[in-house]
């Protein structure tokens, strides 16, 4: 059977789907693997990089292929070139890309969301999620560093004495907890808020300080929180805002995939910033939790530089791709049997990250919104 490794088309998108040096356990399983030419030159990765781990470099590898990898989701074009009967492994936001869904299930493609992979303890090593988050948070303290135009450590010199930076990370997750050690090695000094009960063990495990607002934990499904009320995220906005007014640098990472990201800091807490002072939202992609943040932007709100968030984990593709094809080697090996790709869909991962399937669209939510429910259903 046939891997194809996808070259990713989408404007800003540098990942790949593959790196070399993982090959070799694909091969292992029994598949020829396939690359479309220039596929990792945006990661750095050269054509013969594969070529000397026994990939095939193939023009055609899109119709030859049994399983397509990539990044993104492929396009409605690429997915009319796949045989009936393929398997396509991706991110594949399926609230934003419902003619790729229809176009999967009309062509018979069996297709699976990485983004859908269940946060359950069998399935971390899948999480690609997760593995795409640490890049994320990792770049958005590199990048707070390098805006902010002071130092972030304590300095102690014959010259006098600089004090640290102060750092505000808000949200907790992968993301948030990355940022955190990462502002921490960098010598800042460090709070960080989430509203789960676990986080604050979390960030003080980081070497933070974690901020107490003395309000209602919000643990959700998944690991991840729940929504508030309005009049908690006012009050939470409220306390917050000293926090963030004294902060030299802040960072906000809080995003739920499929939904929009909670707004957790206003404008007008941005304008209380002093001259100088950087702001990252992580989450400018999805509705942002700084209002007034845009993505892929750096805009001014009163005396702060507000940067916001565009695909990030493709800033670092060498890394992020690293990371990515290591989750795509793990779920693929679990739909691995001995006569080559067979999904289990009984298995709770398979079924769970599974979005089309012999025409039909398995993921309940996503046929909801694309075809509505069934007469039976709706009596």
């Amino acid at each position: 059977m046939k891997i194809a490794v996808a070259r990713e088309t989408r404007d800003g998108e540098a990942r790949v789907a593959m790196v070399p040096e993982l090959v070799a356990k694909l091969t292992g399983l029994g598949y020829d693997v396939l690359v479309e030419p220039d596929a990792g030159r945006h990661a750095l990765i050269a054509d013969e990089e594969y070529a000397a781990v026994g990939a095939v470099l193939d023009s055609g590898a899109v119709e030859a292929a049994d399983v397509l990898v990539s990044v993104q989701p492929p396009g409605t074009d690429v997915v009319r070139r796949l045989r009936p009967g393929a398997a396509t492994v991706s991110f594949l936001p399926t609230g934003s890309e419902p003619e790729v869904v229809a176009a999967l299930r009309d062509g018979g493609i069996t297709s699976f969301a990485m983004e859908l992979v269940p946060r359950i303890s069998r399935a971390q090593s899948m999480d690609a999620l997760s593995s795409q988050a640490l890049v994320s948070g990792y770049r958005c303290a590199i990048v707070a560093a390098g805006m902010l135009r002071r130092f972030f450590p304590l300095n102690m010199t014959a010259a006098g004495t600089v004090p640290p930076a102060e750092v505000v990370v808000l949200g907790a997750g992968v993301a948030g907890l990355q940022a955190i050690a990462t502002a921490k090695r960098l010598g800042a000094v460090v709070k960080a808020y989430d509203v789960r009960a676990a986080a604050a063990e979390e960030i003080r495990s980081m070497g933070a300080q974690a901020i107490d607002l003395e309000l209602d934990t919000l643990e959700g499904a998944g690991g991840y929180a729940r929504e508030m009320t309005e009049e908690r995220a006012a009050l939470q906005m409220e306390r917050l805002a000293p926090y963030v007014a004294a902060a030299d640098a802040l960072i906000t990472t809080a995003a739920v995939p499929g939904r929009q990201a909670p707004l957790l800091v206003t404008s007008a807490m941005v304008e209380q910033m002093k001259p100088g002072s950087v702001v990252v939202d992580l989450a400018a992609e999805t509705g942002g939790n700084v209002e007034g943040a845009v993505a892929g932007e750096v805009v001014r709100i009163g005396n702060a530089q507000v940067w916001g968030g565009q695909n990030v984990p493709s800033q670092m593709p060498g890394p992020a791709s690293r990371l990515y094809a290591q989750n795509i080697v793990n779920i693929v090996t679990l739909m691995t049997g001995e006569a080559g790709f067979a999904p289990d869909f009984e298995d709770e991962i398979v079924a769970g990250s599974c979005v089309t399937h012999d025409g039909a669209i398995r993921h309940e939510p996503t046929r909801l919104a694309l075809e509505g429910p069934t007469e039976t259903e709706e009596n």
